[in-house]
């Protein structure tokens, strides 16, 4: 007997170069962690099966590239994806300040995709302030996750999310 196929669900991971996105993917997808890392090409992707209320299904987790040179074509990676994790770095205020227009670029493709609000790197010196971000994912009604890929924490609890919010997406 052929088992269904688990159900894909889209989740994309996007914010400024080197705020740590593939390094929580990797984190999450392989349980390993490296210092440095090469930067992403357009898009990368990885996948995971996860249980979500007690179903198996896949994720499809997108890294999408931070920098502006791939701006013209990033927009065709948001298409179909059911929840988005901005992502910042604490210790880069311009990485938080961007978030916005990253909001924007994505509710443009996905208008009501769920989004939640990631600030990496939290094992080192903060110069944003959670509480900052914390108003600011608020007022989009976002979750807000503190996460360090360096040492694991919270990143299960950001995929997690991620996962039942896409099981969970209803579009229109």
């Amino acid at each position: 007997m052929s088992s269904q196929p688990k159900p894909t669900y889209k989740v994309v991971v996007a914010g400024d170069a080197n705020v740590g996105k593939t390094s929580l993917i990797r984190r999450y997808c392989e349980g390993m962690f490296e210092q440095s890392r090469v930067m992403t090409i357009g898009v990368d992707f990885q996948t995971k099966d996860v249980t979500v209320d007690g179903r198996e299904v896949r994720l499809s987790i997108w890294d999408v590239a931070g920098q502006e040179r791939f701006g013209s074509f990033r927009e065709t990676f948001y298409r179909g994806a059911r929840s988005v994790a901005l992502v910042y770095d604490v210790t880069v205020p311009e990485s938080f300040e961007n978030l916005a227009r990253w909001r924007e670029e994505i509710c443009r493709i996905v208008p009501d995709v769920p989004m939640a609000l990631i600030a990496n790197k939290a094992d080192l010196e903060k110069m944003v302030a959670a509480d900052h971000a914390r108003l600011w994912a608020a007022q989009f009604r976002m979750p807000f996750l503190e996460t360090s890929a360096a040492t694991g924490q919270h990143v299960y609890s950001l995929f997690k999310g991620l996962a039942h919010m896409a099981v969970h997406f209803r579009s229109g």
